[in-house]
């Protein structure tokens, strides 16, 4: 990451590029929240865009199910890919309990969120807390170098200082930055991607910029493809201006995808239809 003394992630919110995806997203999401279902109808909004977006972040895990199959499935025990989707749709709840928290204790989330996301999965001594050394990662969609474990101690402590001290970046940087961060360190042995979207989705709802959780940008990360968020991801781990640019503008247009999906179901009930 570009860094400043006083503000970084403000100093990322001004690479070439950003300032314009940032100005996307903000129109799309205002959109969505002048359409005329959400005067009345936005709880339901919420809870669909809740399914759809855990949905989304499975799919990127490794769990590509329908939406039917998640609406109507029950049982998430058993086999890899239903406790996959299981995971997701628990951290997508937990989610909007955590904001109160983030901003004092940011780790603190974090290790709330494992703990969502292993349910019991992962040995009891291995959850919710920073990998040590020499313990192994499963994150088979990430094949970055991994970081070791006092890299992974110190630059976790620097993104939590980051967010603790606020910042006048736009909520899309802030955001993807705390997302690509995550999937860069992999700070858990496990569901480390699943817990970054769910963080980039704290923030998103914790920010302002989507209060009601009705703009799902894992909808988008996974509409956009494997490849490319691979690809957009790789480009952030470069820590050049360009890759980093390339990210944000990425997750912005997870965002805008969301907020197209979610507007899709303001119509539908606007028809009746759902």
């Amino acid at each position: 990451m570009s860094t400043t003394a006083s503000d970084p992630l403000a100093t990322l919110g001004a690479l070439p590029g950003v300032p314009d995806a940032v100005d996307s997203v903000r129109k799309a999401v205002d959109r969505v929240y002048g359409h005329r279902v959400m005067r009345r109808r936005s709880n339901e909004v919420t809870a669909e865009a809740a399914l759809r977006g855990s949905r989304g972040s499975a799919a990127l895990a490794g769990a590509d199910w329908n939406l039917e199959e998640v609406r109507r499935r029950t049982d998430f025990s058993g086999e890899d890919e239903a406790r996959t989707v299981g995971a997701a749709l628990r951290l997508t709840a937990e989610a909007g309990q955590l904001l109160s928290v983030w901003r004092q204790s940011p780790l603190r989330v974090l290790a709330r969120l494992h703990l969502v996301a292993a349910g019991g999965a992962a040995p009891d001594d291995a959850v919710g807390r920073p990998r040590l050394a020499g313990e192994p990662v499963e994150e088979p969609l990430i094949e970055a170098p991994l970081p070791g474990a006092d890299e992974v101690a110190g630059r976790l402590e620097g993104l939590s200082q980051l967010i603790i001290a606020g910042s006048a970046a736009p909520a899309l940087v802030t955001a993807a930055v705390v997302h690509g961060e995550l999937l860069a360190l992999r700070p858990f042995g496990s569901q480390n991607g699943l817990v970054a979207r769910t963080a980039e989705r704290v923030v998103l709802i914790g920010s302002g910029l989507d209060p009601k959780s009705i703009c799902p940008a894992e909808v988008g990360h996974a509409e956009q493809g494997r490849a490319a968020y691979v690809a957009a991801f790789e480009g952030y781990t470069t820590g050049t201006p360009e890759g980093v640019a390339a990210w944000i503008a990425h997750c912005g247009r997870s965002v805008e995808l969301g907020v197209r999906e979610s507007t899709a179901v303001c119509e539908a009930l606007q028809r009746g239809a759902a």
